[in-house]
């Protein structure tokens, strides 16, 4: 868990900061996720994305408009830290608490507690059937 600062900015966890320092010299992009929390993006990643929404059938502007209408580009700055826009944290809830996430090739911003709520009704329902039937190896 890492926290937003005074003037908006999250400290990226030194595990991923130096990966993404010295893959994309720290540029990245950050948007809306339709779960309610923040995706923060490598460029690169970001960019793939972008075109491949490029590509969506019309039915699909809206989520389009929320992903690159929402989208900002930030740097880590030299103490591996992002300023996340104002607008953004409001929009996902991030005043104090955040969970900084990896999920494969992007990250997740959360609010510490309504990452915990979603967490908690996910474990209340059923268990995919996928997961079921998963062997650890």
């Amino acid at each position: 868990m890492v926290k937003v600062d005074e003037k908006g900015r999250v400290t990226v966890p030194s595990k991923f900061a130096a990966a993404l320092k010295e893959s994309v010299a720290g540029q990245m992009v950050v948007a809306k996720s339709p779960d309610g929390c923040l995706s923060l993006y490598p460029l690169p990643v970001w960019e793939q994305f972008e075109a491949d929404m490029r590509a969506w059938p019309f039915e699909m502007d809206g989520w389009r408009r929320l992903y690159i209408g929402s989208a900002t580009d930030v740097e880590l700055d030299g103490s591996s830290r992002v300023n996340i826009p104002p607008e953004l944290r409001k929009w996902a809830g991030l005043e104090r608490e955040v969970k900084f996430m990896g999920v494969g090739a992007y990250f997740e911003l959360w609010d510490h507690a309504r990452y915990d709520e979603r967490e908690a009704q996910m474990l209340a329902g059923l268990r995919p059937e996928t997961l079921q039937k998963a062997v650890i190896r």
